[in-house]
């Protein structure tokens, strides 16, 4: 048998050392903290979003009022009724690469699925990697939107403001990455998988096919990602629900006439996932404009609207800035991964069974992003308002401490208190999907291949699979409060201490030449690095003033 990798131990010896100096500052301290910053420099911290002006009443001073009484905790219900058809949106994607891993492996001959699978592993790997790092537009979005309907209100032309300037900054995002992709997508991909299973016959011509004609929808995909993230953060599920559903019966219908009947293979994939794209943001927009803007003017392409306290471009990507860091960290991960499957022994087999594990881990993801979504747009009822209190009482009253105010910490131990059901419900679901998702290479490996090879060699990884998606449920939850709360540095430290460390221990793995379990292992411990890092610093002061041995000025917990 061989020896535990020197990695894990280093990862481990990476955790404690993180626990034991992090500790949690309570939200009223998140708060304050960030007030000080505020109040001591001319221009808003950068972990922060800009404050809107407060309302002037009587002609005095700026004053916020936090309501009379709290806003009731959201219910089971409530949540059950925004998340299941959430899940149904963050299921789409996944989904989507699925199906055509599905058509892929299934429609051709035995002999051509491991290759046929080969190329569609890195090529949807670097489709989605590059979509994805356009992911924080989404995630800015549903925040500040949010946060801008919990502070102004619901019909505010500041929460219109978000919808319109995340559109525009959208589509031109969507059509640089278009043109990038074009341009540069065949010395990339030959980088990404690296000169061994380049060198396999057909495979960088196929994925290169693949990600051109993908990139054909990109500026609609980023578009439709916006105008998803504002529905959700209006707690609107769906709407854009409805769209997808058409988006997922285009995508079967194109992948079994294109890929099953007329053997066109990951083109003819390729042509109905774009397709399917185009069809899901033509469904959205006119509801979007409906439901987002009072004019009914999305704006996309200029501006025209000008709100005074508007949210600006440069205001957006302040916020989106160090999100973009989280997403590159979960980017450099999966590439590396990818890249490293893409050299062990065993091609074009090792790369086959790497990418079904891939993506079932992306399949079952959604049903726990879906919970930090929820989260991100539930929070903002109970975090914005006081949030907004305590910059209006601070700046009043030099003596103020928020510590001190009882109505204050009310609004906070509320948030709390919906955060932590929120991690109750998230690990609850992740045993249940991280389960199924593993006896999947287990027990049905021909479900997804009609290669033996292939079946056999997804068995070993079964294992990995449920730690993975297992452990990402704290992970998500965690992410969720945080971005709620914007510890954006925090969370952006975190993955550049994690991402750092990732890729040498993956890249011994490639040295050694070692088999593809030890990368999905490898993956497992990165998880287990994020959740424990964000659990304690949201719920784990107690904890963290014990390994340190000190009281230190942290409020007790609720």
């Amino acid at each position: 048998m061989r020896s535990t990798p020197g990695f894990i131990l280093l990862f481990s010896l990476s955790v404690s050392a993180h626990d034991a100096f992090v500790l949690r500052p309570t939200p009223s301290q998140v708060v304050k903290k960030s007030v000080t910053k505020h109040l001591a420099a001319d221009n808003p911290d950068a972990d922060e979003v800009p404050t809107p002006p407060l309302e002037t009443r009587g002609g005095g001073s700026p004053r916020a009022k936090l309501p009379s009484t709290l806003p009731p905790l959201p219910t089971m219900t409530a949540y059950r009724k925004f998340a299941l058809p959430c899940l149904g949106l963050w299921v789409s994607g996944p989904l989507l690469s699925l199906v055509d891993t599905a058509f892929v492996g299934l429609s051709g001959a035995s002999s051509k699925s491991a290759e046929q699978l080969a190329a569609l592993g890195p090529a949807t790997t670097f489709f989605d990697g590059a979509t994805y790092l356009f992911a924080f537009l989404n995630v800015a979005t549903t925040n500040l939107y949010a946060s801008a309907r919990a502070q102004a209100g619901e019909d505010s032309d500041r929460a219109e403001s978000v919808v319109r300037t995340a559109s525009r900054v959208s589509l031109y995002c969507g059509l640089g990455l278009t043109a990038f992709l074009f341009a540069f997508a065949r010395p990339l991909l030959a980088l990404y998988i690296g000169p061994k299973a380049a060198a396999t016959p057909g495979l960088i011509d196929d994925a290169v096919a693949y990600v051109k004609i993908r990139a054909l929808s990109m500026p609609t995909t980023l578009v439709l990602g916006v105008l998803q993230a504002a529905l959700l953060g209006a707690k609107d599920s769906v709407t854009p629900l409805i769209a997808i559903l058409y988006s997922t019966i285009v995508n079967v219908i194109g992948d079994f006439i294109l890929v099953n009947r007329l053997k066109w293979g990951l083109q003819g994939a390729s042509m109905a996932t774009t397709l399917a794209q185009w069809v899901a943001t033509i469904a959205l927009i006119g509801p979007a404009r409906r439901e987002l803007v009072k004019n009914g003017n999305l704006e996309i392409l200029r501006k025209k609207t000008i709100v005074p306290d508007g949210v600006s471009g440069r205001a957006f990507l302040g916020f989106a800035a160090p999100v973009l860091t989280l997403i590159l960290g979960k980017i450099a991960a999966f590439g590396f991964m990818t890249h490293v499957a893409a050299a062990l022994p065993g091609q074009p087999v090792t790369l086959a069974a790497h990418q079904i594990i891939l993506s079932l881990f992306f399949f079952v993801s959604p049903f726990l992003e879906v919970i930090s979504q929820t989260a991100q747009t539930f929070l903002p009822t109970f975090f914005a308002p006081v949030k907004d209190y305590v910059v209006s009482r601070m700046k009043e009253d030099a003596s103020y401490n928020v510590q001190n105010d009882a109505k204050a910490q009310e609004w906070f131990a509320a948030a709390t208190t919906v955060g932590t059901r929120l991690l109750g419900l998230g690990m609850a679901v992740a045993c249940v999907v991280a389960t199924l998702a593993s006896l999947i290479p287990a027990f049905f490996g021909g479900a997804l291949s009609s290669d033996v090879a292939v079946q056999e060699a997804v068995k070993p990884l079964a294992p990995y699979l449920f730690a993975g998606c297992f452990l990402t449920a704290p992970v998500a939850v965690s992410e969720g409060i945080l971005l709620a709360r914007r510890e954006l540095k925090f969370l952006a430290s975190v993955y550049i201490v994690s991402t750092t460390l990732l890729p040498p221990a993956l890249l011994r793995i490639k040295k050694l030449q070692e088999p593809v379990s030890y990368v999905w292992g490898a993956f497992a411990v990165f998880q287990l690095f994020r959740a424990s890092c964000f659990t304690l610093r949201i719920w784990g002061n107690g904890v963290g003033k014990k390994l340190i041995g000190e009281s230190g000025n942290v409020a007790p917990t609720e």
